[in-house]
C-alpha cells in the first residue's frame, strides 16, 4: 500500500522540492549580511512553492486547487525575480543561475499545466 499523502506523487511537487533544495544550496556562498535579506527571502518563497502544491493538492474544490496552484506560480515568480537579483549582485555564477532558471520554467510550464487540468 502506497502510504505517500497525494500531493506527493505529483511530479510538479517532487521538482518544486528538489528545487527547493537547490536553492538552499545556492545561498550558502551569499555574503553574510545576506542573511536575513535576500537569501532569507528566496528560502522563504521556494518553500512557499512546494508548499502551495501540497495544500492545493489536497482541497476538494476546482477553485480552491486552482488557488493554490496560481499561489505556488506567484511565488515561483518572486523566487524568479530574486535570482535574477543576486545574479545581477554577484551571488550567483552564471552556470548556477542558468540551472535553477531552467528549472524554475519546467516547474512553471508543469505548474501551468496542472492547472489548466482542473475542471473549473
Amino acid at each position: 500500500m502506497d502510504k505517500r499523502f497525494g500531493f506527493e506523487k505529483l511530479v510538479v511537487w517532487q521538482k518544486a522540492r528538489v528545487f527547493v533544495g537547490e536553492i538552499y544550496g545556492a545561498v550558502v556562498d551569499f555574503p553574510d549580511y545576506e542573511k536575513f535579506g535576500l537569501s532569507n527571502q528566496l528560502r522563504r518563497a521556494g518553500v512557499s512553492i512546494a508548499s502551495n502544491i501540497a495544500e492545493g493538492a489536497n482541497r476538494s474544490s476546482a477553485n480552491d486547487k486552482a488557488r493554490f496552484y496560481e499561489l505556488a506560480f506567484g511565488s515561483l515568480m518572486e523566487v524568479v525575480n530574486q535570482l535574477i537579483i543576486a545574479h545581477d549582485l554577484g551571488f550567483l555564477s552564471d552556470g548556477l543561475y542558468e540551472d535553477l532558471m531552467a528549472q524554475a520554467h519546467e516547474i512553471a510550464a508543469m505548474l501551468s499545466a496542472l492547472k489548466n487540468s482542473i475542471k473549473q
